[in-house]
This record gives C-alpha cells, sequence and structure tokens, in this order.
C-alpha cells in the first residue's frame, strides 16, 4: 500500500469510495495525441474570434452572477436540435458528466440502481458511486452487440431504476438502434426506469442516423444527452447538455448549485452555436479520417468495428498493450481501453491519421520493435 493510498483510507471516507480509482486517461507530451476522441483540428480562426468577443463582452459582468437559467443559451441549443424542442426541453452543465451526475442525484441514490452494458464509457459506474447509487451490469452479445430483445429482457429483470444506452457507443464505436431505446424504455415501465442514451458522438454518424430524439413525445423517462467537447471543438469548454420532457429539467434544477454555468461558459457555447457550419465542415473531415483508418486497417489485417463516432475501436491484437507501448515509443498515443486483443484510436487530422497508420503498419510489419 502506498503512502497516498494509507492516508486516504485514515479518513472516514463513503465505504462504496474505498478502493476506487480516479478516472482519468493518461495525459502525455507526446506530437500525436489520439487517446481521448477529442477534436484535433481545433477551433477554426473565425470562430476562436467570435468566441474570443463574446468572452470579452462576458467579461465586463463577472461582478455579477450568471443567467442562473442559462434562458439564451437553452433557447439556442433547442434551436440547433430541431425535432420540435423549445428551451423548456433543454438542460446544460459543465460537460455531459455533469448532466450525468445531476441526473443520478435525481433519480438515482442510496436503495437505487443504475444499469449500462459493458464494454461502455467507464465514468456510468464512477458517476453510480458517487451517488450512492448502485450499479449493475448487464450483457452484450458476442462482438459487443445489443439486441432490443436482450435488452428488454435484462431490464425487465432487473428493474433498475436508471438505464444508460450509449449510442454511439464507447469504446466500440457502434450506433445503436432506435428498436432498443424503444423496447428498453417499454421493458422499464413498470419500475418507472429512467433511460438515458448518451449521444455524444452523434454529429459523427453516418449520414441518415436517426436520433433517439425522434422518441422523446409521449416519453417522459427518456433523456438524450449530448455535448459540445467533440463535434464543436469545445473539450476545454464543458458543455455537455440534455433534451427530456420539462418535468426532467425541473428535477435536476432541485439538485443543480446555484448558477453552475459561468457567464464565460455560457457566451462561449453560444459563439460556437452561431458559427456551427465551420465547426461541421471538420466534423465531415474527421468522418473521413475514421472511414480511411477503418480501411486501412482492414488491410493491415486487423478487425476494426463499424464506426459512427469519432474514433475506431479495433482488434487482432495478440498484446494490444505491447503495440500501444511501441506506438506511443513512436510519439502516437492511443488508447489501450483494457479489453482484451484491442485498442483504440480517436480519428485525428489527415497527417495525425497518416502518422498513426504509419506507425502502426511498421510495428505489425516488424519494422519496428514492439517492447517484452
Amino acid at each position: 500500500m502506498t503512502d497516498q493510498l494509507a492516508r486516504l483510507n485514515r479518513l472516514p471516507l463513503r465505504d462504496n469510495l474505498r478502493g476506487l480509482t480516479p478516472y482519468g486517461a493518461p495525459q502525455l507530451d507526446v506530437p500525436i495525441l489520439l487517446n481521448v476522441n477529442e477534436n484535433t483540428h481545433g477551433v477554426p480562426e473565425d470562430v476562436l474570434k467570435a468566441i474570443s468577443e463574446a468572452v470579452t463582452a462576458a467579461a465586463a459582468g463577472l461582478n455579477r452572477y450568471p443567467d442562473r437559467e442559462f434562458s439564451e443559451l437553452r433557447s439556442a441549443l433547442a434551436e440547433y436540435l430541431g425535432h420540435g424542442l423549445g428551451a423548456e426541453n433543454i438542460w446544460a452543465a459543465n460537460g455531459s458528466n455533469e448532466v450525468l451526475q445531476q441526473t443520478l442525484q435525481a433519480f438515482g441514490g442510496p436503495g437505487r440502481t443504475a444499469m449500462g452494458f459493458p464494454p461502455t464509457y467507464s465514468m456510468y459506474p464512477l458517476l453510480a458511486s458517487g451517488t450512492d447509487t448502485e450499479y449493475v451490469t448487464g450483457l452484450r452479445a458476442a462482438g459487443y452487440g445489443l439486441s432490443a430483445e436482450y435488452a428488454a429482457e435484462q431490464v425487465r429483470e432487473r428493474q433498475p431504476n436508471i438505464v444508460f444506452l450509449s449510442s454511439p457507443n464507447n469504446p466500440t464505436g457502434t450506433g445503436l438502434g432506435l428498436d432498443v431505446v424503444e423496447a428498453v424504455y417499454g421493458a422499464g415501465e413498470k419500475s418507472q426506469t429512467i433511460v438515458i442514451v448518451d449521444e455524444a458522438y452523434h454529429e459523427f454518424a453516418h449520414d441518415g442516423t436517426p436520433s433517439a430524439l425522434t422518441l422523446l413525445p409521449g416519453r417522459e423517462r427518456l433523456i438524450v444527452t449530448r455535448t459540445m467537447s467533440k463535434a464543436f471543438a469545445l473539450a476545454g469548454a464543458r458543455l455537455g447538455y440534455m433534451a427530456a420532457a420539462p418535468e426532467v429539467t425541473d428535477a435536476l434544477r432541485l439538485v443543480r448549485l446555484p448558477y453552475h454555468l459561468s457567464a464565460v461558459t455560457q457566451a462561449t457555447a453560444l459563439a460556437a452555436l452561431q458559427h456551427r457550419e465551420a465547426l461541421m465542415a471538420d466534423v465531415e473531415d474527421i468522418k473521413m479520417q475514421r472511414d480511411r483508418i477503418v480501411s486501412e486497417l482492414t488491410r493491415m489485417g486487423l478487425k476494426p468495428a463499424a464506426s459512427d463516432s469519432n474514433f475506431v475501436f479495433f482488434g487482432g491484437l495478440e498484446n494490444p498493450h505491447a503495440v500501444w507501448q511501441a506506438l506511443l515509443d513512436c510519439g502516437v498515443l492511443i488508447r489501450d481501453v483494457g479489453i482484451p486483443g484491442h485498442l483504440r484510436v480517436t480519428a485525428g487530422t489527415e497527417d495525425e491519421t497518416t502518422a498513426f497508420l504509419e506507425a502502426l503498419e511498421r510495428i505489425l510489419t516488424g519494422q519496428t520493435a514492439v517492447p517484452a
């Protein structure tokens, strides 16, 4: 036991937090960073100028609290999402993780359960622990698929208070059919289960892929979460949001901290939404690089999963961690997600993608040594 851990264990920490480790991917200083699904294109110059001007204007009023209801931002997000949504359907917080946390605070807690279907986003069980909500795991089919019938059967059996459905799923990148969402929602009728569809990567889905937003009418227990971290290249701004029935946003008001969205955050998000055309142009380039990665990895004899996200999950590796280390030694950082035989890589710029593909091929063909 380390001295730091020993000191931590002397504190009166809640029992369900003992032994846990904080969430976090390696933050290393290497030339090519493709490990945490950031938008590596950065903020376009004209959008950066607009954000700077908006933040400067907001700074003049920093002696006052921000708009607690962030009314203008909620209206702008509703307009962006469409589907007949209004400001009353929208809620936002400091990243979609905080939206999920607030949802667990409102609908989870001691004596209640949240359910996920691993492999999926690793923050779900940590958010559950942080709110003293029991986290139960469902099962996926071989190849990490999830059918409507199988998912619904498990929800009926376990009767969780909250279900997490990630679409596209992280780390696999695969989309989820709306039939799965409908089936899970119906299966949770008896237990009044809150169903959260995490669409953090939806903007990267293939054209024509439907969103769970289309299912919101008449489903007051359905929540669809999004983020501006990925498609909008605003990971550093921390702005996530959700769409749901107005009564759900009212529930989150009961647990949110006062003035939780700063004036700077609101100004940044509004400026980005007003210039989304430039940002969406980069999304199209990222989708091209993602599809290029899938094609090239297949040519190399690996097994990439079909991806509707800005990353690619791929298998066929005998020693994935050794390959991860060899790539790092070449100056390319990707993600070892701890799944046997697999790694995950973010689709970056054309140059970053080329650097990754060329380094990986050298490793696979023996031109670059793999650590023992």
